[in-house]
């Protein structure tokens, strides 16, 4: 096993090394096996800095994979053994493995929209499992000291802003996504410290920009956040109230520079007064 995995670590290096290309013989399809084995290996080297940058070349930049071959890969990677490994299990490794599996599904979704493959029953079911994830997934830290980055609340978003921009992504859909980042926003135990805020805030953002949903259901939506407010006391309480406030500062920031959004902006610094205890009014 160990010597399947050496030997993998030196092929990626030496691809890496030569701009991504693979010698005569080689073909992409040889490796995928044992790029979605290794997918969350505990070492980042192999994890983050040779896996996901492969996935990220072939899919994104050089398109190497075929449109059967992406949905097959997606297909894999939603899987019992890749998005779902040991779902709801916390503080172990097997969080690399469900996190490392939602990139390459953004970069897929990326080219679905750009040329799309998917019909509309593998569309829903992916955003299924997708909203599946974030409610299941409870092992939400950022920046792990042994093993580097997890951020399963960063990658899900990264998937996310991708199908909320697809011609087959319904409103219902869309609301189920505002449902599900609420949902990570009071997930009870973890406030996010690691700028994950930041990446959900992507979803919202872009949903605004393109006007996917109404704006006035959006503004909704930005005040419910503080209805966590009127819950008792409790460290579950905070953690709802404190992921909320920083979600919305991001989301104030990121739109604040748009004149025409003065009325969302309103709603933004209202409802984030709300949620914070510390201001004067």
């Amino acid at each position: 096993m160990s010597d399947t995995r050496t030997k993998l670590m030196l092929d990626l290096q030496r691809i890496e090394k030569d701009a991504y290309q693979l010698r005569e013989g080689e073909k992409h399809q040889d490796f995928l096996p044992l790029l979605l084995q290794y997918i969350g290996d505990p070492e980042a080297e192999l994890r983050d800095n040779l896996i996901y940058p492969m996935f990220y070349m072939w899919i994104k930049e050089e398109k190497r994979f075929s449109e059967e071959e992406l949905r097959r890969l997606v297909t894999v990677l939603t899987n019992e053994g890749h998005l779902f490994y040991k779902i709801g299990s916390e503080d172990d490794p097997s969080v690399f493995t469900r996190t490392f599996s939602a990139l390459p599904i953004a970069l897929i979704v990326q080219r679905h929209r750009q040329n799309p493959f998917f019909n509309q029953v593998d569309f829903e079911q992916l955003m299924h499992a997708m909203l599946r994830y974030y409610k299941e997934e409870k092992d939400l830290r950022g920046y792990i000291s042994e093993g580097g980055w997890a951020h399963s609340a960063s990658h899900g978003a990264d998937v996310f802003v991708e199908l909320v921009q697809c011609k087959e992504c319904s409103l219902q859909m869309l609301r189920q996504v505002l449902g599900a980042i609420s949902g990570m926003l009071h997930n009870g135990k973890h406030i996010f410290s690691d700028e994950d805020d930041e990446r959900m805030v992507n979803i919202v953002d872009i949903m605004i920009d393109k006007e996917l949903l109404p704006q006035q259901e959006i503004a909704n939506w930005i005040s419910d956040l503080a209805e966590c407010c009127n819950l008792p006391k409790s460290r579950s309480q905070v953690i709802a109230r404190v992921n909320s406030k920083n979600f919305l500062r991001s989301l104030y920031f990121r739109r604040g520079h748009e004149s025409r959004e003065n009325e969302l902006n309103t709603i933004l610094l209202r409802t984030e007064s709300k949620l914070n205890r510390f201001s004067i009014s």
